[in-house]
């Protein structure tokens, strides 16, 4: 049926059952096609979610003196450079654009990069690995395979550190994010805002938590913002060139096997099926390909959005309280008796055990226990060979100097002390 009349889509509830409703005497309902009834509802749905994210925008920023976007660019990201460019943010300076360089970005992102500065009247804030002002020297320092080597290093020295360094240098108190509902089941419920935690620490805007992808596309299709490069060539989610590829791909990487290329967006206009990439969770499918992590699952994360970001800019853990830190190699081999944690402080699973370990080493101190931290993913062959190390956060039970790897990831106080007590 080529016309739908609108008349006949108002209905009544007449003992249950749906009845049509009568319009008024006076309304005239004009005839419409499908076709226009969708583009009037995807047209009222952008506009309402747009007005949606600018009043968020626009609270964050009026009501933080610092507020920082850490911007990928990719498709999302692109989206909210738009938004905060239309509220004058990025011209006054309001709100800061931060971007990390891993130095394994594509060719094309830092150009790209240059265009929306000149388009949007900012100047970005740069973070790249530390102590390494340009690509040349990390390499001198760190090789170029390093990724291979031990990926979650490579991620604490490209993507973390640099990340956090970066919010702490801008003073940053509320984080603009695009994180959305449908990127996956782990953001299925986030909400527009997420206040500061108490005790301060960052308070987190995610102004396209209830749009989707295609939304973002549609979105940027309507109002011209400028997408990443590498869209146009088949690549729905944007990263490092050394682990991203096309979806679908020619192997199959990605999980949808193609000719790369085949699914693409060129200023407003789709090729392919489209689905592949706008289904649910499947904005990244073309990222982290091949990489594998310690425990040998796949890959999906890099470790930048880590839980408890809000605690230390620094990522160190224990900082004070009774915790000993073992801070040399001489240090811990002189430990004959107490517990020991080898850690990483970007790693989620250290974080999420902070807590814990703070009080099981208070309440030991008072039975005269020692408990105390080393620092371990810099030092990889030492604490591997002397305190059983192969992921962290890795827990040991030293008596008269040997050490006695804790098997069980219960890290409650109570599990901990029952741990320290049976030797």
């Amino acid at each position: 049926m080529a016309k739908l009349v609108a008349a006949l889509a108002l209905f009544v509830a007449v003992d249950g059952f749906m009845a049509p409703r009568a319009p008024a005497a006076s309304t005239k309902l004009a005839a419409i096609s499908t076709e226009s009834m969708i583009e009037k509802a995807k047209a009222d749905r952008l506009a309402h979610l747009e007005a949606q994210s600018l009043e968020a925008l626009t609270l964050a920023a009026e009501n933080y003196e610092k507020a920082v976007f850490p911007n990928a660019m990719i498709v999302g990201d692109c989206v909210i450079t738009h938004l905060l460019g239309k509220l004058g943010y990025l011209e006054s300076g309001k709100v800061k654009i931060m971007v990390v360089d891993t130095y394994h970005l594509f060719d094309s992102t830092m150009p790209f990069l240059e265009s929306l500065e000149a388009k949007y009247k900012f100047k970005a804030e740069i973070f790249g690995p530390a102590d390494c002002e340009d690509k040349d020297v990390y390499l001198k320092k760190f090789g170029d395979k390093l990724w291979v080597a031990d990926v979650e290093q490579y991620d604490k020295v490209c993507k973390v550190e640099p990340f956090q360094r970066g919010l702490k240098t801008l003073e940053t108190d509320v984080m603009i994010n695009g994180r959305r509902r449908d990127h996956g089941a782990e953001r299925a419920y986030i909400d527009i805002a997420e206040v500061a935690p108490i005790g301060g620490g960052l308070a987190k805007l995610n102004p396209l938590a209830y749009w989707t992808l295609e939304d973002c596309f549609d979105y940027a299709a309507a109002n011209g913002v400028p997408l990443h490069p590498t869209v146009a060539l088949g690549y729905p989610s944007q990263g490092d060139y050394k682990d991203t590829v096309p979806v679908p791909d020619p192997d199959g990487l990605s999980g949808f096997q193609g000719d790369a290329g085949s699914v693409k967006w060129v200023d407003g206009v789709w090729t392919g099926d489209k689905a592949i990439w706008l289904d649910y969770g499947n904005e990244r499918k073309g990222r982290f390909v091949g990489l594998v992590n310690k425990d040998g699952s796949a890959k999906t994360e890099c470790g930048i959005h880590v839980a408890g970001a809000e605690q230390t800019f620094d990522r160190d853990l224990w900082e004070s309280g009774a915790v000993s830190n073992l801070e040399t190699q001489e240090s811990a081999l002189a430990l004959k008796d107490g517990v020991v944690v080898v850690y990483a402080p970007w790693c989620q699973f250290c974080q999420a055990m902070e807590d814990d370990y703070a009080t099981f080493a208070d309440e030991m101190a008072k039975e005269g226990i020692t408990v105390a931290k080393y620092r371990g993913d810099e030092d990889r062959e030492f604490v591997t060979a002397n305190f059983n190390t192969e992921s962290f956060p890795t827990i040991n039970l030293v008596k008269d100097g040997v050490a006695t790897k804790y098997d069980s990831e219960a890290r409650d106080v109570e599990s901990l002390k029952k741990f320290a007590m049976s030797g």
